[in-house]
């Protein structure tokens, strides 16, 4: 978990209290809710929100960004969101919604798992895919997951 202090950091929420204790540690360190892994060099990289950009599969943790990342280099793919999906028996699975660049052969998740495996462990690769037209943003121009996965696995929400 990533916790921050210094002089541009807030102190409290306003009037809350509540919001402040649960958010702060005891020596004043904030929570931000991002979630971070070091390398052998000592560099950080954000493996995303705590809240939906961790997948919890099968005793693995997965970055959904690294796995959108990854699936971003991929030629057809213009845009993607991968989210993690309620499993009875994996906990989550990774999922994935695309939208595919024009021109480009359609998207099937057979082979776009198996060019997947080149680039990272296959437990980390999507075992379900929608293909879409366009992926909704709020007016921030953010994609907000919680929402796009009521959208199209409302059963999973």
């Amino acid at each position: 978990m990533v916790v921050v202090k210094g002089d541009n950091v807030f102190l409290e929420y306003w009037r809350r209290p509540e919001a402040t204790a649960k958010e702060f540690t005891a020596d004043g360190w904030f929570k931000t809710g991002d979630v971070a892994k070091r390398d052998a060099n000592g560099a950080y990289y954000i493996q995303g929100r705590a809240s939906v950009d961790l997948i919890k599969s099968g005793g693995y943790k997965i970055s959904a960004l690294e796995v959108e990342r990854k699936m971003l280099a991929l030629e057809e793919i213009q845009e993607v969101v991968v989210v993690g999906l309620a499993d009875e028996e994996w906990g989550q699975r990774v999922a994935a919604v695309v939208k595919q660049r024009e021109g480009t052969p359609s998207i099937e998740l057979s082979p776009l798992r198996t060019r997947l495996k080149e680039e990272m462990a296959p437990y980390k690769i999507p075992t379900v895919l929608k293909l879409v037209d366009s992926i909704e943003r709020n007016a921030m121009g953010k994609v907000n997951k919680k929402d796009i996965i009521k959208t199209y696995w409302p059963d999973k929400a």
